[in-house]
């Protein structure tokens, strides 16, 4: 499959600032956590990221144990990157990130310097690249000096591996520690990628504050808590659902309890009303959140990627349905 870029693929995405930092993001990211391993068809795998760049969506995310096994994303990804998007490389925000385990002994997990410069090493030869544009530390690092893992941080940047650094998965406290630190060195710390969805508004309580009054923007991941905000689940566990993968820790029967479900269901039937679907409505409204650039998305097949930008086409809540969405949500 030979790739022919969309000309017009710039013209219907929506651009965000993220922070006070000169990049803009797409409002739609796109994630390659769960359906870029070696368990996925690579041609499916080039057939969503070619839809995803040609609808605009020039951010794409990836970490070094994407997967599985861990690494493998980053490795699909760079063979998609090198034999078909080359020449599109300087249009693209590509970002990686460490934090989880990714090799034995006591130097593969965590936030020391000796990880995160090795890890990032690693990953750059994975996708075949000079740099990334964002580098993440995926959590933070209880046993390890902030200092450390933020003087690392700063170190990558200028050792020319990355062009900005953000963290991940932080809260407020850890967060407000990490922005002083990483204001006095002078780091290019643009983003916090947190947890936020309808279904998980903890952001809310503090981190958002902290992001907004120093200028840090926000990528919201798991905006559609997994698939709880799609129709997928709203008569059972499909088959190939994320809930159904073995593999896959964080989302399983359990979640989907009845509560939920008539959550899920209330807030499907607002959607309808708007002429969206839950997903496209669930991503507006997580894009709503003041500090929020761009919401990231997972997908298994290029039509839930064109879904899912459709999204940006009703933008707008009236007080009435952020009234009905808060009485829902409560």
């Amino acid at each position: 499959m030979r790739y022919v870029a969309n000309t017009d693929r710039y013209r219907d995405m929506v651009y965000n600032r993220c922070g006070n930092s000169g990049i803009q993001l797409p409002a739609i990211s796109l994630g390659l956590w769960n359906n870029f391993s070696d368990n996925d068809p690579i041609e499916n795998q080039r057939v969503m990221l070619f839809k995803a760049f040609d609808l605009g969506i020039t951010h794409f995310d990836l970490a070094n144990n994407y997967g599985p096994p861990a690494g493998s994303a980053e490795i699909n990804f760079g063979r998609i990157l090198r034999e078909d998007l080359a020449a599109y490389r300087d249009e693209m925000i590509i970002s990686t990130k460490a934090g989880f385990r990714m090799w034995d002994g006591p130097y593969g997990d965590w936030g020391s310097r000796k990880y995160l410069v090795a890890s990032l090493d690693q990953s750059l030869k994975r996708m075949g690249l000079e740099y990334v544009d964002i580098f993440y530390h995926h959590r933070p690092d209880p046993n390890t000096p902030l200092e450390e893992t933020m003087a690392a941080l700063d170190q990558i940047v200028r050792q020319g591996t990355a062009l900005y650094v953000g963290i991940s998965n932080y809260d407020a406290d850890q967060t407000k520690e990490a922005v002083k630190i990483l204001q006095e060195q002078n780091t290019p710390f643009i983003i916090h990628q947190a947890a936020y969805s309808m279904l998980d508004r903890k952001i809310e309580h503090g981190l958002t504050e902290v992001l907004e009054k120093n200028s840090i923007g926000c990528i919201a991941f798991v905006p559609l808590a997994q698939g709880l905000l799609t129709n997928k689940y709203l008569n059972g566990i499909p088959k190939d659902s994320r809930a159904a993968k073995d593999y896959i820790p964080f989302l399983n029967e359990k979640d989907i309890s009845s509560s939920v479900l008539q959550k899920v269901k209330s807030l499907n039937d607002l959607a309808a009303s708007r002429g969206q679907s839950l997903a496209q409505m669930a991503l507006v409204w997580v894009l709503q959140q003041k500090s929020v650039a761009s919401a990231l998305i997972g997908a298994s097949r290029a039509s839930q990627i064109e879904e899912n930008v459709r999204a940006l086409e009703n933008i707008q809540f009236s007080a009435d349905e952020m009234k009905q969405i808060n009485e829902i949500l409560k």
